[in-house]
């Protein structure tokens, strides 16, 4: 099937990867390729994906998937720690950012930033999970059954490629995702949606 994707489709499905792994979440759903779709230099289907409420634009898309999901990168899990540490010495008389600033005075901007020590290896050979050594992460089944089914659109309109909005009209077509859900949210009309879609597919580049 990733034979037909076009040059742009594919650069959606890497971006994904991309969106899972910033965000510190293991697997790649529907609401991480809406991400991408959105992100790049796919206007013709922001254009298309236009809610009642506004644009649906990368910052719109992080922010709720964000509010459903959480964000679990490293930074954020860091600064999540930080307040926690900073609320537990509060409560003790200890202000936590004027320790910090009188150490950096005297030994240096970052001084209480430790590097992290490299992950031990397990066994004889060092055992990782893909995740650790590459940051690879799965589809969701359901993410899955979208894709197929941006194959199935493009079938329907008698491609054979498959195009940004080929993926769009998938994860309309499969209509269960947490993609869905935002679009939801934001107001979108998904019958006015896939017209646009089809449209932006059916008229020739200028």
């Amino acid at each position: 099937m990733f034979e037909r994707f076009t040059k742009a489709a594919r650069e959606v499905v890497i971006g994904a990867q991309g969106k899972a792994r910033a965000l510190g979440h293991e697997t790649i759903g529907t609401e991480h390729i809406l991400l991408s779709l959105v992100s790049g230099e796919n206007g013709a289907v922001r254009e298309a994906l236009r809610g009642a409420a506004g644009e649906v634009d990368e910052t719109y898309v992080q922010q709720a998937i964000v509010r459903h999901l959480g964000d679990r990168s490293e930074t954020a899990v860091i600064a999540d720690r930080d307040a926690e540490d900073a609320a537990a010495l509060k409560s003790i008389g200890i202000d936590l950012d004027a320790v910090r600033a009188a150490i950096e005075e005297n030994f240096g901007a970052g001084a209480l930033h430790l590097t992290r020590p490299a992950p031990r290896k397990k066994g004889i050979l060092g055992r990782f999970t893909p995740t650790a050594v590459t940051g690879h992460r799965p589809f969701s089944a359901r993410n899955k059954k979208a894709l197929e089914l941006s194959l199935r659109e493009a079938l329907r309109l008698k491609h054979n490629f498959i195009a940004p909005e080929h993926i769009a009209l998938g994860i309309l077509r499969e209509g269960q995702g947490l993609a869905m859900l935002i679009l939801a949210e934001r107001g979108v009309d998904f019958d006015v949606a896939r017209e646009r879609l089809t449209q932006a597919l059916n008229t020739p580049a200028a």
